[in-house]
């Protein structure tokens, strides 16, 4: 009884992250070039090919304790090299959010950074990149972090004490609450 739970439970999960990530999982086959071609494979404790495995063989538990969707960058370099067009990135972020969604952060620095990040964007339509640090620092236990980079950065004017926003913040705003409104947490 307590392995057709088990069982059951990673079909779900293999459902749930396709379903998030509109990827077919079994499209994949293995060929390896989205790893090989990974700018951060070599700081992931699975590779991108391994978590696509790992879900195909019903082990989405294990890929759920993975950091490997906490580091991928979303730089599309596997998904370019996909010779069966499976979109990684997608994928490594609906296995971020049902992670997340189920209390399992594996890195909680890269969480506090996306969440700062998203929030950013939500205000303003853009990052503000000096907010974005000061809350990131503040938030991971490390508030003076990088405090001797801002005067000269603030003098050559590649911060700016003051966020800039876009015209239509609105617009930003509303494709987060439709993010929401289909069950994506948009932060």
């Amino acid at each position: 009884m307590e392995l057709s739970a088990a069982l059951e439970g990673n079909r779900d999960l293999k459902e749930r992250v396709e379903r998030a990530s509109g990827v077919h999982i079994e499209d994949c086959y293995q060929c390896g070039k989205c790893s090989a071609g990974c700018p951060v494979a070599a700081w992931m404790d699975y590779t991108p090919r391994q978590v696509i495995r790992l879900l195909q063989l019903g082990l989405g538990e294990e890929a759920l304790k993975s950091r490997t969707p906490w580091l991928c960058a979303g730089c599309q370099a596997c998904y370019t090299r996909c010779p069966r067009e499976v979109n990684l990135p997608r994928l490594m972020e609906a296995v971020r959010q049902e992670a997340r969604r189920r209390g399992r952060v594996n890195d909680r620095k890269v969480d506090i950074f996306d969440r700062a990040f998203l929030q950013s964007v939500e205000r303003y339509g853009r990052a503000h990149e000096m907010g974005l640090i000061v809350q990131y620092n503040l938030q991971s236990g490390q508030p003076f972090k990088d405090a001797l980079l801002a005067p000269p950065l603030l003098m050559k004017g590649k911060i700016s004490p003051l966020p800039a926003k876009i015209k239509n913040v609105a617009e930003v705003k509303e494709i987060f609450a439709r993010v929401r409104a289909r069950g994506g947490d948009g932060h």
